[in-house]
């Protein structure tokens, strides 16, 4: 089926997702605008992991040997007790097909816009749009814009999911997390989580020598949401003072970070309207606790443009792609909200978990991935 053969689509954001359903409708022939309202397609400071199930959908769009190039595969995740900086338990990924893989954002954003420009997608960039009519027609720079699907990409305070639900309140979840890079000489290529009572840490390499980092607090003092907001470093310090010299060997090196807190947000009870639609963040926000943000936005991207392409109509396209996602998104957020509290037990909550881990690390590794099974075996291109 080819029915996305020259209409018109809208991209309304250029970041991952934005990016992977506007090359996802180009390979199928549609005609592709993306309006980013920032001066530049880029990320800065800040590494992802694209776990099997979002490698599938990015290697079936024609750029899996830019990928390959591009990244860290990585090894291990390695869970670590941080007040003693001992290893609890090692995980293999080195089996994993697709490679499970660290990218700068920066690197794959640019990886999808070459893509993108190969592909014949237009990238309008400044191009802020605040209103989007049900029939996904929009105004912008006097001109009114028809396409035939306006496809909201535009992240977590997105416009156009205002526009087909309810507004929502998001409650603050009592957790605070910094992101951060350093330099380093040498890295494993492993994902290191490093818990302690109350808060976490995890660590993963990048390309150029890099070390990225994310750090979790539970704190009643809420901050703003966004992943912009600088803070001082040694505010992120002094959360992991008390643990061991390994976990505060890394933050040591810290010149530079950003504080935002964690917020959960409902998943959005309806992803389109008319001829409107909306993916990743701007329908389902989730914590960072199962790394699967980039890769759900980019499992969304795949199935809308399929869905539209498969179907006669845009609008049965569009229910055929809520149909297919809804019920998985909400299963993965629900699995990063456990992970929120595993990763922060303490007293004998913490002994017992630990001693579980070490003890299915030793006994039966495989039972840790295949836990996960659900979540990395998915081929939304299937």
């Amino acid at each position: 089926m080819t029915h996305n053969q020259s209409r018109d689509i809208a991209v309304i954001g250029g970041g991952i997702g934005g990016l992977t359903a506007a090359l996802a409708f180009a390979r199928s022939g549609a005609n592709v605008t993306v309006y980013e309202q920032a001066p530049a397609l880029t990320e800065v400071g800040a590494g992802l992991q694209i776990t099997p199930n979002g490698a599938r959908a990015l290697n079936a769009l024609g750029i899996d040997r830019a990928l390959a190039a591009s990244g860290v595969q990585a090894q291990a995740v390695v869970p670590m007790d941080a007040m003693t900086g001992r290893e609890i338990a090692r995980f293999d990924l080195s089996a994993q097909t697709p490679p499970y893989v660290f990218y700068h954002r920066a690197a794959l954003i640019d990886i999808l816009a070459r893509g993108c420009d190969a592909a014949g997608v237009t990238v309008r960039l400044g191009a802020k749009i605040t209103q989007i009519s049900a029939d996904g027609s929009f105004s912008l720079d006097g001109k009114t814009h028809r396409p035939a699907l306006t496809v909201g990409a535009d992240g977590l305070h997105s416009v156009v999911r205002g526009l087909i639900n309810r507004p929502a309140q998001p409650f603050f979840t009592g957790q605070v997390a910094w992101r951060a890079m350093i330099k380093t000489d040498k890295s494993d290529p492993v994902a290191r989580i490093w818990m302690a009572p109350g808060r976490h840490m995890v660590t993963y390499p990048l390309p150029g020598g890099r070390l990225n980092i994310v750090a979790v607090q539970e704190r009643s003092q809420w901050a703003k949401e966004g992943w912009h907001h600088s803070d001082d470093p040694g505010n992120l310090r002094m959360a992991f003072a008390d643990c061991g010299w390994e976990a505060k060997s890394i933050l040591s090196a810290v010149e530079e970070v950003r504080l935002w807190g964690l917020f959960r947000h409902p998943v959005a009870a309806k992803w389109h309207l008319g001829t409107v639609a909306i993916l990743g963040d701007a329908a389902h926000p989730t914590l960072p606790f199962l790394a699967q943000g980039a890769n759900l936005a980019i499992e969304d991207a795949y199935t809308l443009a399929r869905c539209c392409n498969e179907e006669a109509t845009i609008e049965a396209g569009l229910r055929r792609y809520q149909d297919k996602r809804r019920a998985r998104v909400v299963r993965a957020i629900e699995a990063a909200n456990r992970n929120a509290r595993n990763y922060h037990l303490g007293g004998v909550q913490r002994m017992v978990a630990h001693a579980g881990l070490r003890t299915l690390g030793k006994v039966a590794p495989a039972a840790f991935l295949n836990r996960l099974g659900w979540l990395y075996d998915y081929d939304v291109t299937a």
